[in-house]
């Protein structure tokens, strides 16, 4: 039986190892080959580090990026925020139909990025938009969601927070009620606050569901692309074309592969910069106690 048993392991270890180098290892070096030439989906040509000459002159380029970080910036704590309340809340004793309320910020994770995008986009939108609609109805001028491009970043904000909500809400709650109840139990007798019990108790017995949560989270918005491009196209003009849509323009519209695999290869520079940075200052997602 144990035989048989390693006969099994080895072979779902062969079949994910197969695939990741299909899917992952190849086309990343792939990239990085792309990168060093002059590719229009046809002919590559080699050019050395042209393309990270060109990219790093590139205005288009900085101001994608600087978006990007923006976006990062203010997203990832709004969207730990609200997912670590959501969560509190659904576990705390005090709080009433707590099942209904899990099923509701759950269904956002079952809907496609894309269609979460669309759906905002008729929520928002400037003449056919429900929320415009709303205001309308209660005698207030109708607001431009879509040719704004302030509004129109607070927009994609809120969508992306709303989206990612109930998998950060699945991690938090998990770590939420493995927190002994003896420590609760302990800081009431001392006469500790709510405030208090969620300061001293809580944020530390959480620190590595945390870390995890940030990083997942700086990872999905500087690699967002479905939802932005479903309910922005980038716009209006190009003030919510991130990153990856700046790829995209550039790999598929304008056909320069080439350059676009360099973008990437630089936002993978960023996003592991920025892993082992966290890593190390939080030491692997622990805090000293």
């Amino acid at each position: 039986m144990k035989d048989q048993n390693k006969k099994w392991a080895f072979l779902f270890i062969v079949l994910n190892l197969v695939l990741f180098l299909l899917f992952f290892a190849w086309p990343a070096i792939l990239g990085v080959y792309y990168s060093f030439t002059e590719y229009n989906g046809n002919v590559a040509t080699f050019i050395g580090l042209e393309n990270y000459i060109n990219l790093f002159q590139d205005p288009s380029f900085y101001k994608s990026l600087s978006r990007t970080f923006l976006y990062t910036a203010v997203g990832v704590p709004f969207i730990y925020i609200t997912s670590l309340l959501v969560s509190v809340l659904l576990v705390s004793k005090h709080t009433k139909g707590k099942n209904v309320a899990k099923v509701i910020f759950f269904l956002p994770w079952l809907i496609s990025p894309i269609v979460v995008g669309v759906l905002w986009r008729w929520m928002f939108g400037e003449s056919f938009g429900f929320i415009n609609y709303i205001i309308q109805l209660i005698g207030g001028e109708p607001i431009a969601w879509s040719s704004d491009g302030n509004y129109a970043f607070l927009v994609v904000l809120f969508a992306t927070a709303w989206m990612h909500l109930a998998f950060n809400m699945l991690i938090f709650i998990g770590a939420l009620i493995s927190i002994p109840k003896s420590l609760y139990e302990a800081a009431e007798i001392d006469g500790g606050s709510g405030w208090q019990k969620f300061r001293y108790i809580t944020l530390p017995s959480i620190s590595s569901t945390s870390f995890l949560v940030i990083l997942l989270s700086v990872f999905n918005l500087m690699k967002e692309f479905p939802m932005v491009q479903s309910l922005t196209n980038g716009g209006p003009g190009t003030d919510t074309t991130f990153l990856v849509q700046y790829i995209y323009e550039t790999g598929f519209n304008q056909m320069k592969v080439g350059y676009a695999s360099a973008v990437s290869m630089v936002l993978f520079v960023i996003l592991l910069v920025f892993s082992l940075l966290q890593f190390k200052f939080t030491r692997g997602g622990r805090v000293d106690e």
